[in-house]
Order: C-alpha cells, then structure tokens, then sequence
C-alpha cells in the first residue's frame, strides 16, 4: 500500500498481439481503398503502466481493452464468473471490423 494515497499500487498489464484476421471479401464489399492501416504484428508485447495506454498501441484496441486493463491493473479479474483459465487475463479484440487483432491481456 502506497502511504502517502493509501491506494495500493497498480499492477502492470502485458497485452500480447495474437492474432489478426483479414476478411478480404469485406473489405472489397464494403472499405474505401486506405493508405495505411493496422501497425501491429502477431507476437508484439505492449506493457500498460498504472493502467496507461503504451506507446504504440493503436487507439482502436486500446478503445476495446481499455477497461480489462485498467480493472486487470486495479487487481481485479474473473470476468464473466471464469470466462479465461487465469483468472487475472482476458482475451480481447480490437474493433477493426476488417482486420481486427487478438490481444491477449495479463495483470503481472
């Protein structure tokens, strides 16, 4: 517990790159031809400090995780009463409809 605030501390949250899936036939039925999209790679490491989004994180996926991390980062866990096998994780997309990212998130 920090003395001075009477908080306990937060903890760090590593956010792994899992997996991206591209739904080509979407993107040619519905996306307007963009010059850049997503930055990350499958197997980039992210860690999230006192609930803060990291640099280089896209803001997209940080919209989505935003709330795990900061509630993974407060020492909370067991969403949805045993979703995830470690109980201080979650599993989280971004909300790329065309090519969204699977992040894997843990309070360490």
């Amino acid at each position: 517990m920090n003395e001075e605030t009477g908080k306990q501390p937060l903890r760090q949250v590593r956010i792994t790159a899992m997996r991206q899936t591209v739904y080509r036939d979407l993107m040619q039925r519905f996306e307007n031809p963009i010059q850049h999209t997503c930055d990350i790679t499958v197997g980039q490491v992210f860690v999230s400090v006192d609930g803060k989004r990291p640099d280089g994180l896209c803001e997209s996926a940080w919209g989505s995780m935003r709330p795990f991390v900061e509630a993974l980062a407060r020492g909370e866990g067991n969403f949805y009463d045993g979703w995830m096998q470690n109980p201080h994780s979650a599993m989280i997309s971004c909300n790329d409809g065309f090519r969204p990212v699977s992040f894997y998130l843990e309070a360490l």
